[in-house]
């Protein structure tokens, strides 16, 4: 067998796939002033066991696991974490405006950092779990904006979680869209 090519190749391009959001602008980045407290609850929305990074990271691998056998689910999959990723950016510009610290350490309201794990992800092995695992991710992420969302009496700065969580909700759509397509040719 000397001479030929045995490696393997993932033909699954992810050229020209991009941020899958709502066509809506984000309102400007800004604060009304300095507020530690603001800051430290959006810490938990940056990197908390609920958070865009977790997001991230759990889409990330999700759609590496897809790319070679379900190459359309996994280009919507890496759609959906950039835009998280988008979310990510303007969380820690929000935090860095209201005095906290962008360290991937979440505060607690007890006041005790807690560093990100991967111990936060839900990993299932087959496509229609990972989809579920996603869905009730985009669900604890809007309720946990809009919990943070009533507890901050910014305009400028729930301006911004009001956006993000139209995002989350329209990943919830393309999310279950995915889900009945798995469903509609007996994919698990």
């Amino acid at each position: 067998m000397e001479g030929k090519d045995r490696s393997l190749t993932n033909s699954c391009s992810f050229n020209n796939v991009k941020p899958i959001m709502l066509e809506l602008a984000y309102p400007p980045i800004r604060v009304s002033k300095k507020n530690l407290s603001y800051a430290n609850l959006l810490s938990n929305d940056y990197c908390g066991s609920v958070s865009e990074l977790s997001a991230i990271t759990q889409y990330i691998n999700n759609e590496n696991r897809l790319s070679g056998e379900k190459c359309d689910m996994a280009k919507t999959i890496l759609g959906i974490a950039m835009a998280e990723m988008m979310h990510l950016q303007k969380l820690g510009e929000l935090i860095d405006l209201l005095g906290g610290n962008v360290d991937y350490t979440a505060k607690t309201n007890k006041g005790h950092p807690q560093m990100w794990t991967p111990k936060y992800l839900t990993l299932p092995e087959n496509p229609r779990d990972m989809l579920i695992a996603d869905i009730k991710s985009e669900e604890d992420a809007i309720h946990q904006y809009k919990m943070h969302r009533e507890m901050i009496c910014d305009n400028a700065v729930n301006a911004v979680l009001t956006r993000i969580i139209k995002d989350e909700e329209y990943h919830i759509i393309v999310l279950q869209a995915l889900m009945d397509e798995l469903e509609e040719y007996g994919v698990s």
